[in-house]
């Protein structure tokens, strides 16, 4: 049962965390936060624009400090950037505050998803195939240390929805 436990989803840009996030907060009347929203109305601009003007490390320590904060309330469906994982405190942090569900999706899913935008700061190489399996195979052991791993291939926001339901009933 999740009782006042944050429901915490992960995964790699593209799984569709947001719109199940927002699904979510629908079903069990909660509040939604997304980390990375979190951090652009901080820093006052977009996380393209932190990538750019300070880089990587510096959007990791900011991340790291909504991660902290966030994870201290309750009765939220928290939305993880891609990355948050990366980070030990994170994940220890996140784990404590509630269930993870890891949001997984094949590589060719995820670059006809994120095709469509410019603002994936990682993904701006000429080979996004390719770094899109990099990242997925530096990060896939820290996503698999989720309690509940959900496929969210080929299925629409509401079946992937429904599979949390029932793996966290």
């Amino acid at each position: 049962m999740i009782n006042s436990n944050n429901i915490i989803i992960i995964g790699f840009m593209g799984a569709g965390k947001s719109m199940v996030a927002n699904e979510l907060a629908n079903i069990y009347q909660r509040s939604v936060v997304s980390t990375d929203q979190l951090i652009e109305q901080r820093e006052k601009r977009s996380i393209k624009d932190i990538f750019v003007g300070e880089g990587e490390a510096y959007f990791r320590q900011v991340e790291k400090e909504i991660v902290k904060e966030v994870s201290q309330q309750k009765n939220l469906i928290i939305d993880c950037g891609g990355g948050v994982i990366i980070d030990a405190d994170n994940r220890q942090l996140l784990k404590k505050s509630g269930i993870i569900i890891y949001l997984s999706a094949s590589p060719g899913v995820l670059l006809e998803r994120i095709q469509k935008t410019q603002e994936r700061p990682l993904l701006n190489v000429t080979d996004q195939m390719a770094k899109i399996e990099e990242l997925l195979a530096q990060r896939r052991t820290f996503y698999e240390q989720a309690d509940y791993t959900i496929s969210t291939d080929h299925k629409s926001v509401a079946e992937v929805c429904q599979e949390i339901k029932e793996v966290i009933a």
